[in-house]
């Protein structure tokens, strides 16, 4: 997975580094390659955070859609590669059965896009996870309030 990432300097700081597909994630650096190596671990943490709570991986989008952004004008644009199979949460090892042919699909489209089959896997059902719960915590339709969960 490839978060874009931009670099911003003024004279007399170090390189600030801004990862617009998260909102609070931010690191900074002496040097362009420290600063990238910080914001990889900042992108590591935040999305460990998010994980952790629960929540979905925003989707990355491309350095070509954040450039019309006035806030980033001006910066060094760059991005950093996460294998979100190797984040610092609890990994589970299962053994799951698809048909042969999803397992191909999967595995072309994590090689197109730089990711493992674990990764990929953890992004998909962590996205649709995500879509579910936003969807549950929407208004039920012709105003009936959402249905209750018993138990937990």
């Amino acid at each position: 997975m490839n978060f874009a990432v931009v670099m911003h300097k003024d004279d007399d700081s170090d390189y600030g580094v801004t990862v617009p597909d998260l909102p609070g994630c931010f690191s900074a650096g002496r040097t362009v390659d420290e600063a990238l190596q910080m914001a990889k671990e900042a992108v590591e943490l935040h999305l460990e955070g998010l994980i952790e709570s629960g929540q979905a991986i925003p989707q990355p989008e491309s350095i070509e859609a954040h450039r019309a952004n006035r806030t980033y004008r001006g910066g060094i644009w760059a991005m950093v590669s996460i294998d979100e199979s190797t984040l610092r949460v609890k990994a589970v090892r299962l053994n799951i059965t698809m048909p042969e042919r999803v397992v191909d699909a999967v595995d072309r489209f994590a090689a197109e896009h730089g990711e493992t089959r674990s990764g990929l896997l953890v992004r998909a059902v962590s996205a649709y996870i995500g879509r579910e719960e936003s969807e549950a915590l929407k208004p039920a339709r012709r105003g009936r309030p959402a249905k209750k969960r018993r138990g937990k």
